[in-house]
């Protein structure tokens, strides 16, 4: 064989391993790629178990015994006579009407109410204590833990249906019609109407449902229904309808309490943090929010009611609710919100 020919074949041979050594480098470049997609869904999967324990399982049962121990005059449901003893001057945190039968406490947008709208004017001292008090302690962890109508609606929106309303246009917007109504039906209007609780007595589908349970109890009651519970019963039940396909309408859009309690998220003891080490702005938290809130751009966003639904979905554990520091955001920046269906 000549040299050209040896040459040619050594080139052969030498093209023919550095294509094995290529494919053998390929196949290990593939097995990585699987094996970081292993790493990913393990991630995703494996979450601190203490979290999912608490915010996924038990968070309806802590709602659950809060409402109880809020109504805890179970006899009353029966009887239809609401309970008149002196736990009755206490207020309790979320939105639960004094004329429920199993109310054993006040409601604080109606004592608030009562104050303002007395005949003598009385500055309501003790009820704005001990909303100031409930605010800097928990902001709206109130909403999402210890209010009975905000548990009705969680429970309603479970309810399967083809599809559930995320958000839609003017969603945002609409969120500022609240602080409207704990303005001009909560203080402004009882002051200048006196003895008449505005919110309680034509809006409150809280109080509508306690008139319900007392009507069912007792049928004297009931025969007193007029137009005006008509139309209390109408609010009701656009909320009821409205929880099925929304996740907390009235809570987004009406509630006053919830307005009270907003803007002290951003000084509230508890709250959310954001491990900004952890998070790699994937959105995840966004996505599953039934507040449409984005957690990691705003901590303390004042439409969060701290559910913990984001921080079972996080993939990193980056999201905590709990006594810590100032909001800590991520270098990388944050993800939208809600995307709003367009036009």
């Amino acid at each position: 064989m000549g040299r050209r020919g040896r040459i040619t074949l050594e080139s052969d041979r030498s093209g023919s391993k550095n294509v094995e050594a290529g494919s053998k480098n390929v196949e290990a470049g593939s097995e990585n790629v699987e094996a970081e997609s292993d790493n990913v869904e393990s991630v995703f999967k494996k979450r601190p178990s203490y979290q999912r324990m608490f915010f996924f399982r038990y968070r309806l049962a802590f709602q659950g015994i809060a409402a109880v121990l809020q109504n805890a005059n179970l006899k009353g449901f029966f009887t239809g006579k609401p309970f008149d003893g002196a736990s009755k001057g206490i207020c309790v945190p979320g939105l639960n009407c004094y004329s429920c039968p199993g109310a054993i406490g006040a409601c604080p947008i109606g004592s608030l109410q009562t104050f303002l709208g007395s005949r003598t004017f009385k500055f309501p001292y003790y009820v704005l204590g001990l909303l100031i008090f409930f605010g800097v302690l928990l902001g709206r962890t109130v909403c999402g833990f210890l209010c009975p109508f905000g548990l009705l609606q969680d429970l309603l929106y479970k309810i399967p249906f083809v599809k559930k309303i995320k958000s839609f246009k003017g969603d945002r917007l609409l969120r500022k019609v609240k602080y409207a109504v704990l303005i001009l039906t909560v203080i402004v209007l009882p002051v200048f109407f006196k003895l008449i609780p505005v919110f309680c007595k034509y809006l409150c589908p809280s109080g509508t449902l306690s008139g319900i349970l007392l009507g069912v109890a007792d049928s004297s009651i009931g025969k007193l229904f007029g137009g005006q519970f008509m139309f209390k019963a109408a609010i009701l039940t656009s909320v009821v309808l409205l929880s099925i396909l929304i996740a907390r309408p009235f809570c987004k859009y009406l509630c006053p309490l919830g307005a009270l309690y907003a803007p002290f998220n951003k000084i509230s003891l508890i709250r959310m943090n954001v491990d900004s080490g952890k998070c790699i702005g994937c959105g995840q938290c966004s996505r599953v929010c039934d507040m449409c809130v984005d957690p990691v751009s705003s901590p303390a966003d004042p439409e969060c009611i701290r559910c913990g639904k984001c921080v079972i979905n996080c993939p990193r554990g980056a999201l905590k609710i709990g006594i810590s520091s100032p909001e800590s955001k991520p270098k990388h920046g944050s993800v939208p919100r809600c995307r709003h269906p367009k036009t």
